[in-house]
């Protein structure tokens, strides 16, 4: 029976101190330095809770402007000036995506408004068929929105 209580005091104590932080970045602003800078400052913050021992679980919805950062051919179809920040800011969400678990989520409505072929969407990216659907189920299930316009 000590072992029991023992045990349960044990799970209850790593519970209260493992906090885990949720939130879900909308990101649909056409400004590339804007996206580039403030993915970056996500990461960081991923970064800054993890060497506190707390565990963030971030997923990234993208719609709108700040779509075509998805396609494999985005050069294609961003203005020149936007090229360089735009490649920093898919190497970030690579890095969310594959060392940090974020799951990034791509509106399959402003793919089509964009001329985005799925086949050209970055293998991570997770597309769905309504961005603003999941945004929602996001809140509703305690993450924190924060809004990148």
């Amino acid at each position: 029976m000590k072992k029991i209580i023992f045990f349960t005091l044990f799970i209850l104590l790593g519970t209260i101190q493992a906090q885990e932080y949720k939130a879900v970045f909308d990101c649909s602003s056409s400004d590339a330095l804007y996206i580039d800078t403030r993915l970056m400052v996500m990461e960081k913050t991923i970064d800054m809770l993890e060497k506190d021992s707390k565990k963030a679980n971030f997923v990234l919805t993208l719609h709108g402007g700040c779509v075509p950062m998805v396609s494999k051919r985005f050069t294609d179809i961003i203005p020149a000036k936007d090229i360089k920040h735009i490649a920093k800011a898919q190497e970030t969400i690579r890095r969310l995506s594959e060392k940090k678990g974020v799951e990034i989520i791509a509106c399959a409505m402003s793919l089509k408004y964009n001329s985005i072929e799925q086949k050209d969407v970055l293998p991570f990216v997770k597309i769905s068929e309504n961005s603003f659907i999941d945004t929602i189920k996001y809140q509703n299930s305690g993450y924190a929105l924060m809004p990148l316009k």
